[in-house]
This record gives C-alpha cells, sequence and structure tokens, in this order.
C-alpha cells in the first residue's frame, strides 16, 4: 500500500497494491494495522455504507457538528470526485479542500479525518461509494455546507449538466455560516 499526505496533510490518500492476471485482481482493500501506520492515527471503524448514484448527484459536503466522523472511502463501481474540507476553527488549514478522483479503475482510498466536510460527485453513469466510518451516523447531529460556497471555491469537475443535490443538500449553509464543531 502507499499513502500519500496531501495538500492538507491530514488527509491521506490510500493505494492499495493490487495484484492481477488473466483471472481479475486482488487487493486488501483494508487493514487496520496498515492502516493506522498510514494515517497516523488510532482509529477504530464501526460502520460501513454503500450509495449508488448516477452520473451528475453531488452529495455532500456533510459533517456531524458531535460524534464527528472520520471516513475511509472508495468506489467500487464507476467514479466520482470526491472532496474533503478542512472545517476545524482551529487548523492551519481551515476553510482549505483537497479533491481527488476516485475510481473503480484506479482502486483509491481517500482518508478523510474527524473534523472534515465530506462530499462527492459521480463522473460516471453510476457509481457504487462505499465508505467506514469512526463514529455512528447521527441525523440529529448533521449539517451540510453548500456544494457551491464561493469562499471555498471548489473546483468540481464539468459532467456537462447542474448537479443534482437532495433537498437537504439544496439548503447547505455557506463555511461562514454555517454550524460547526466545537
Amino acid at each position: 500500500m502507499q499513502a500519500t499526505r496531501l495538500a492538507i496533510p491530514d488527509v491521506v490518500l490510500i493505494e492499495p497494491r493490487v495484484f492481477g492476471d488473466a483471472r481479475g485482481f486482488f487487493y486488501e482493500s483494508f487493514n487496520q494495522r496498515a492502516f493506522n501506520e498510514a494515517t497516523g492515527t488510532s482509529h477504530q471503524f464501526v460502520q460501513d455504507n454503500h450509495s449508488r448514484s448516477g452520473r451528475g448527484v453531488l452529495r455532500g459536503l456533510h459533517y456531524q457538528i458531535q460524534q464527528p466522523q472520520g471516513k475511509l472511502v472508495r468506489v467500487v463501481q464507476g467514479a466520482v470526485f470526491d472532496v474533503a474540507v478542512d472545517i476545524r476553527k482551529s487548523s492551519p488549514t481551515f476553510g482549505q479542500w483537497v479533491g481527488m478522483e476516485l475510481s473503480a479503475d484506479n482502486h483509491r482510498q481517500l482518508w478523510v479525518p474527524p473534523g472534515f466536510a465530506h462530499g462527492f460527485l459521480v463522473l460516471s453513469e453510476t457509481a457504487d461509494f462505499l465508505y467506514k466510518t469512526t463514529d455512528y451516523y447521527a441525523p440529529e447531529h448533521e449539517r451540510c455546507i453548500v456544494w457551491n460556497d464561493p469562499v471555498l471555491a471548489i473546483v468540481w469537475p464539468d459532467v456537462g449538466m447542474l448537479p443534482t443535490l437532495s433537498g437537504k443538500d439544496k439548503t447547505g449553509k455557506s463555511l461562514q455560516h454555517a454550524e460547526l464543531p466545537t
């Protein structure tokens, strides 16, 4: 496994070693010891989630004000542009974002630590998105930052259409007006 710290060093791109031949491929998608070494953390995962979305669906930017979730995310079918936004008020990278293309073909995973808002845009016809979380989903604590906040200025890829958003995501707040974790 290769681990690369991104422009926000707490966000880590993980590229597993893939073994392929005429039959297909094999790779270890998760190993707790290797993950801890790669990220320098000791987080344990408590929940696995799976979503399927069509081209142009944008989910996010989600976070929880209590029970903040770290997320280890990957795509097993299709491709997405995945984004992590640092919303830790005391962080030197507060308000900055990083984005990566994750796909079934590149097998990349992204570690998004607690204290980050997270979202993704589907680039392929459909995408199956899997993620492990370090805390349980708590809908009463979930919040959303609007995907097109001009201060964040996230450069989303052009998929030839306006993003398809949930009702909740349409009403996301700007970072300036968002209720953030303490």
